[in-house]
């Protein structure tokens, strides 16, 4: 990082690679889910110390239901159990717990843990962490458009644009992610951002995710910093 030159005001990350970490280690996927747990901690950290304001992670997708029940009951009380270890550390770094996607479908206990996080947190004024569970891109647009279209009779079309649209996405009032990050070698964003990311800078990484570190980061921001953002301009 070049700390004269301006830091990513959010950063989002598609967090992949655990099952294959865990496979090159002869272990279950789930060990591999488990131990992701301190690369989460290194990048929320990082973006304290350097008083990054966002930090995405995509923690559950839509497709994710698709994966074993055994998997994906693991996933949920992994999810359930952070919550509850690290409220308390989150509240003492001023962090602001927001959730994103339909957190009706998942278990009622981890729905209600989440919930009480985000109402905990929500006067915090530091690191926004944005948690993306049961959330895909595709979604987040449908969901809006259905608002949209519950409001439609007091939407002047004279004057709707996309400030008035991005109002009734989930991300509404939080600044569009200025550099996504991808772990574990894959070359895409998996219905990730999809409306949000027209402008983001990719970065994809070998790194699996359970080996990604505050140094790895760091090194993704330095190159961040050095590449020339037009937005469509010369």
């Amino acid at each position: 990082m070049d700390k004269q030159k301006k830091l990513p005001n959010h950063i989002a990350i598609i967090m992949d690679g655990n099952g294959r970490w865990a496979k090159q280690r002869k272990k279950n996927r789930i060990y591999g889910h488990n131990q992701a747990k301190k690369s989460v901690k290194e990048c929320v950290e990082y973006c304290v110390e350097h008083k990054i304001k966002f930090l995405s992670l995509f923690t559950f997708s839509t497709e994710n239901w698709n994966r074993p029940k055994l998997e994906v009951k693991a996933l949920m009380k992994l999810l359930n159990t952070v919550i509850k270890d690290e409220i308390n550390h989150l509240i003492e770094q001023n962090i602001k717990i927001k959730v994103i996607g339909d957190i009706s479908k998942i278990p009622e206990k981890t729905e209600i843990n989440l919930k009480k996080a985000i109402d905990k947190t929500k006067n915090n004024s530091g690191l926004t962490l944005i948690l993306a569970i049961n959330y895909s891109g595709k979604w987040d647009i449908l969901n809006a458009t259905k608002k949209i279209l519950i409001d439609k009779n007091q939407i002047d079309l004279k004057i709707f644009n996309y400030n008035i649209f991005e109002n009734y996405l989930t991300t509404a009032n939080i600044p569009e992610p200025e550099l996504i990050i991808r772990t574990s070698g894959e070359h895409r964003i998996s219905n990730f951002y999809l409306w949000q990311a027209a402008y983001s800078e990719l970065f994809f990484t070998d790194i699996l995710w359970p080996d990604f570190n505050k140094k790895e980061l760091n090194n993704v921001i330095f190159e961040f910093q050095n590449r020339e953002r037009r937005f469509g301009s010369l």
